[in-house]
This record gives C-alpha cells, structure tokens and sequence, in this order.
C-alpha cells in the first residue's frame, strides 16, 4: 500500500521517484481510475497520459514539485471526456491549494513579496495575485450574510477627500457585519434601502448621535436602541469641567483637582476625598454639581436590572433629571432627558460599542500598513476580510 497520499495530503496517489537537491521533485501518477464525473460510470478508457507540473507545499527549506502523470479518459457509456482530477489541485493551476495558502498566510503574517518570492521561488507579481484571490472569496463569502440580530453602529475616518465611513458591526459573533462610505442618511440611503433582513435586528447600539438614532428608527423599526455607556460618561463629565470652569477658571487648570474630579467618588482613597473636600467646600455650587456629577454616574452605570428594579429605579432618574434643568447644567439635562429611552433600555442590556471601537483600531492598522487606501472598496474589501469573519486565516483552515 502506498503511503503517498498520507505524506502529501493528496489521496490515491503512487510516487515513482524522488530527486533532491536544492528543491524536492516528485513523480507520481494516479493509482486507480475516477467515477465518470459526468453519467458516474464505471466504464473508462485512458485516451492519452499528459504531464503536469505543480508547487505543492515546502518541506524545511525546500519547495516539493510535483510532475503528474494525469491521464485522460474516455467514457463508454455518455462518450464524453475528461482528465483525471486531484484533491487539492484545480484545473489548470499551477500550484496546489496547501500551496497557495502557504503563501497567503505568509504574506498576511508580515512576509514580504520579496521574501516570499526567495523562499518559495515564485515572482511577487504571483504573490500579490494570489493574495488579493484570498482576499476575493473570502469577502465574497462574508458579503453573503443575513443581518444580525444585535448590531453596533459608529463613524470612522477614512480619508480627507472622502471623509468619514460608518461601521456596522456584529455584537453578538464580534465581527465585522459592513462598512460603508458616508456617515449621512443621504449616503447610506440606498444601501439601507437594499438590506436584507433588517427586520432581525433587535437591538442598536450607538453613541449619541442624532443621525444614526434616526437611521435607526427609520430603517430598523424592529430594533431597540441602546446608547453606549462609555460616551454617556464622557458627556457627563465633559459639561461637568466646562461649568467648573466657569465658576472656577484657575482651579480647572489643576491637573490634581483635575484627575481627583474626574474619577468616581468610590475609587477615591481617603487622602484624595479629604483634599477634594477641602477645595469644594470653598465652592458650594461646584459642590452641588459635583454630588449631582456622582449620582448620574451611579445611575448611568446600573446593568442587567429586571422589570420591577428599573420601575423602582426611574422615577429617582427623572427627578434627578428635573433637578439640573435648574442648575448650570441644564444643557446636560435637555440631553439626557432626549435619550432618555436608550439609556434606560441602557440599565437592560450590557450590550456596548466598545468592540466596534476595538475594530476601528484595526481598521487604522490595515489603513496605515497599506500606506492608505484611495479606492474605498479595495478598503472595504480589506477591513471585511480581516474583521469580518474572526479572521481569514482562522476560516480557511
């Protein structure tokens, strides 16, 4: 029996014979006929043997060449014809399937064209062709999905010329659903338009953006929106500092008082809380802005609360909300008091837009090792099969 078909990964396949030196070449041949791959019969003739030569994989440092014998048959029962077909290598290819990724995954991982092309004795050109093949159809099997169920919307740069690009992201699977040129109803309008299974979307999250609240409502009518965390805290501390520098100019420029005011008041050691009292206590209305400060971040960071808690748990945020409509911060208090429905729906679920944020890191990565991007759809391309389905490489193995 022969084990050729274990040691190259090419079933019922018989070696001749094996030269090396500074490459491996094999000779092989098939070891019995195919079914008829059109009528599946039995009944086969070889009408004449060709030759084929195919980069395999490499072993060591060595890169294995295959030369195939490959007959060509004749069916006697439809009379067609057809050439004997090998696991792993297409038709007219030059390079086996296990080779080709060999060079993908290289590539990918930081190998140079040039590196590439001493080690594996093929030219860049050849790389780069074989690389952007990967890309292709992996993007063609991404670009197939249903919409998801939860999703992360947010903004991204992408160019000066061109602007920003929106990002919708799959929160649940943690990848990538789309990404599309334009922030604007206007230059999403007809790509929302065209969205398959809108209707699945059950929950929205998103910063507090008035634009993608209303593509939200407008496009999604199933989808309850949920603001993120992370951007309702930053907004409360942002007009916190600015009517403290209204009351206060020389203290707001004190980078201690400055970390001291913007941390939670629970995480303060007792050193820094006697020394932030100690300021406040000249400041009575920064002292009120301050406590009213720490009771909204307490109520912005409740999660996972049920039906009976939220209810007990409201009226509090509403008078709250009444109080700084008379206070300098009533601004903030108009803000909260228009998303108010997607910060309670906020209290619910723990579902945020950090791991959107996460991939536009990424996404600033692929933009900054390509040297930018001109045409935004080679980007799009790019950024959906690098996040868009836990990474290329893991999928194709």
């Amino acid at each position: 029996m022969s084990h050729a078909g274990t040691i190259l990964g090419i079933s019922e396949l018989e070696i001749e014979r094996v030269h090396r030196h500074d490459f491996i070449e094999v000779w092989a041949k098939p070891t019995k006929k195919p079914l008829c791959k059109h009528c599946e019969s039995r009944h086969l003739r070889i009408k004449a043997t060709h030759k084929r030569t195919v980069k395999h994989k490499r072993q060591g440092n060595q890169v294995l060449t295959l030369y195939l014998k490959v007959p060509k048959y004749h069916c006697r029962c439809c009379g067609r014809y057809f050439r004997h077909p090998f696991v792993g290598i297409r038709p007219r290819y030059r390079a086996s399937e296990c080779f080709r990724l060999e060079v993908f995954e290289a590539h990918h991982g930081g190998v140079t064209q040039r590196g590439i092309s001493r080690t594996h004795r093929i030219s860049p050109t050849t790389v780069e062709r074989w690389y952007q093949s990967h890309i292709s159809q992996k993007y063609k099997e991404i670009i197939s999905r249903p919409c998801p169920e939860m999703l992360g919307i947010d903004e991204h740069f992408f160019t000066r010329k061109k602007g920003y690009a929106t990002t919708l992201v799959d929160l649940r699977n943690r990848n990538v659903f789309d990404v599309k040129l334009g922030r604007s109803e206007l230059s999403l309008r007809s790509y929302l338009r065209h969205l398959p299974g809108k209707e699945n979307v059950r929950l929205i999250a998103m910063d507090l953006s008035e634009t993608y609240r209303s593509i939200a409502k407008k496009y999604f009518p199933n989808a309850t929106i949920v603001a993120d965390r992370f951007h309702v805290v930053r907004l409360i501390n942002h007009d916190v500092l600015e009517a403290w520098q209204i009351q206060h100019p020389e203290g707001r420029k004190n980078r201690g008082l400055l970390s001291l005011m913007r941390r939670h008041q629970w995480r303060l050691n007792e050193d820094n809380r006697a020394n932030l009292d100690r300021y406040l206590a000249n400041y009575p209305v920064l002292r009120a802005l301050y406590i009213t400060k720490q009771k909204l971040i307490r109520f912005v960071l409740m999660k996972t609360m049920n039906q009976n808690r939220m209810e007990k748990k409201l009226p509090q945020f509403l008078e709250l909300l009444a109080q700084l409509h008379q206070s300098p911060l009533k601004a903030l208090a108009k803000t909260l008091t228009s998303w108010l429905q997607p910060i309670v729906a906020m209290w619910r679920f723990t579902r945020n837009n950090g791991i959107t944020e996460g991939f536009h890191n990424k996404m600033e990565m692929i933009s900054r090792r390509a040297y930018g991007f001109r045409n935004f759809e080679n980007y799009r391309i790019r950024v959906m099969t690098h996040c868009g389905w836990d990474g290329v490489i893991n999928r194709v193995r």
